[in-house]
């Protein structure tokens, strides 16, 4: 099977090398989620093993859930990137990606406000109107105080789980395409409800048969999708502005 080929001449340094690791680092958990196999990196390419689509079922769906509560539970200190990677991390597509701090914390409250809301809503404050920029501030209060946290330790995150970069093979999901890192497990499940994930409600069901979710998750979306949001606006414009202070908003009552 031929190997396929990401390639971006102009990408920041390290983006490649700082992608295989996390795919290196999500794979190697027993029972986990398989990933993409990496075949070779350098400073403007990552070559992968081609995989081979098909469409999703719901038995591979509560098989997802399973295995990614599996992945989740293998851990990270919060904020932290990868075992065995120092350099830099990043965040969104590959013709655009922006840089993402892997700096641990000790809680997640605290790294989610400094490390990933602040400097995000700082570039997306051109696109925001007053009263999201409010909001987003407000959040970053409260994420700072830990009015967030819950008794979940860090979770070993895909970390940008949207369900564009969860492939449906014969042999089940695989991830492509991470942000790895250490944070909260709601992070990736929020992800995968942004844009609609196929047989969700599946994939939910085979989670909590592993780890069942800490109560009020379903109240803290929004909180866990404000990061994502804040990114689309930088990176695709205003468009986005009225979904991140919605999450925002929807943050500040959960």
């Amino acid at each position: 099977m031929a190997d396929f080929i990401k390639r971006n001449p102009s990408a920041p340094q390290g983006f490649f090398a700082s992608e295989a690791a996390g795919l290196g680092w999500l794979a190697a958990v027993d029972g986990g989620v398989p990933c993409a196999q990496v075949r070779h990196h350098d400073e403007v390419s990552l070559t992968l093993r081609r995989l081979s689509s098909v469409a999703p079922t719901r038995d591979a769906a509560l098989d997802f859930g399973a295995r990614l509560a599996v992945t989740h539970d293998a851990g990270a200190a919060f904020g932290a990137g990868p075992e065995g990677w120092s350099g830099p991390g990043f965040f969104g597509p590959l013709s655009q990606p922006l840089p993402m701090s892997l700096t641990p914390y000790d809680t997640w409250g605290g790294f989610y406000a400094a490390e990933r809301l602040t400097p995000m809503a700082k570039r997306a404050a051109p696109g925001l109107s007053a009263g999201a920029r409010a909001a987003v501030d407000m959040v970053v209060k409260r994420c700072a105080a830990g009015d967030f946290d819950t008794n979940d330790g860090p979770a070993r995150l895909h970390g940008d789980l949207w369900s564009g970069n969860v492939m449906w093979t014969p042999h089940g999901a695989v991830l492509i395409d991470p942000a790895a890192h250490g944070g909260h497990r709601e992070t990736d499940l929020a992800m995968l409800a942004l844009f609609g994930c196929p047989y969700l409600a599946a994939v939910l069901d085979g989670y909590q048969s592993v780890r069942v979710l800490s109560p009020g998750w379903e109240q803290r979306i929004g909180l866990h999708q404000l990061y994502p949001l804040l990114a689309h606006v930088v990176l695709f414009g205003a468009g986005y502005a009225r979904r991140a202070e919605a999450a925002a908003r929807s943050a500040l009552i959960s």
